[in-house]
């Protein structure tokens, strides 16, 4: 957890962490993560792998996640692999970008589970 004075905490490259991470800052993560993550928002580095669900209210996303992620604005960058479900208020994808999944944006009902023009998308080139 961050001190009151720090705004945003590191796992850096060399850090492998078994077990679900919550931040109230926002975390940058290099290394690896096997559980899930909860923070305010979440920057992931190129060569680090989560396995596990993500919820943050911003995420950027460029390494390998396994597990389902939920954000209201959510950036996925060109060298990300995706493998789970994503739900999102607002949602960038840079061309390039693997995800496998579905793509569902928050509702207050539950019931959407494909895109369906009620959220916003934007393909980035």
């Amino acid at each position: 957890m961050a001190s009151g004075n720090s705004t945003f905490s590191v796992l850096g490259a060399d850090v492998t962490i078994r077990g679900d991470v919550a931040a109230s800052a926002d975390l940058h993560v290099d290394g690896n993560v096997i559980g899930d993550i909860s923070c305010a928002a979440i920057v992931q580095g190129v060569n680090s792998r989560i396995e596990g669900a993500v919820a943050a209210e911003n995420a950027r996303l460029a390494g390998v996640v396994i597990g389902t992620i939920r954000a209201r604005e959510l950036v996925i960058l060109k060298t990300a692999r995706i493998d789970g479900d994503v739900h999102y208020d607002a949602l960038t994808i840079e061309q390039g970008a693997q995800v496998n999944g579905r793509f569902a944006p928050n509702s207050g009902t539950g019931q959407s589970d494909e895109t369906d023009g009620s959220g916003h998308l934007a393909l980035a080139g």
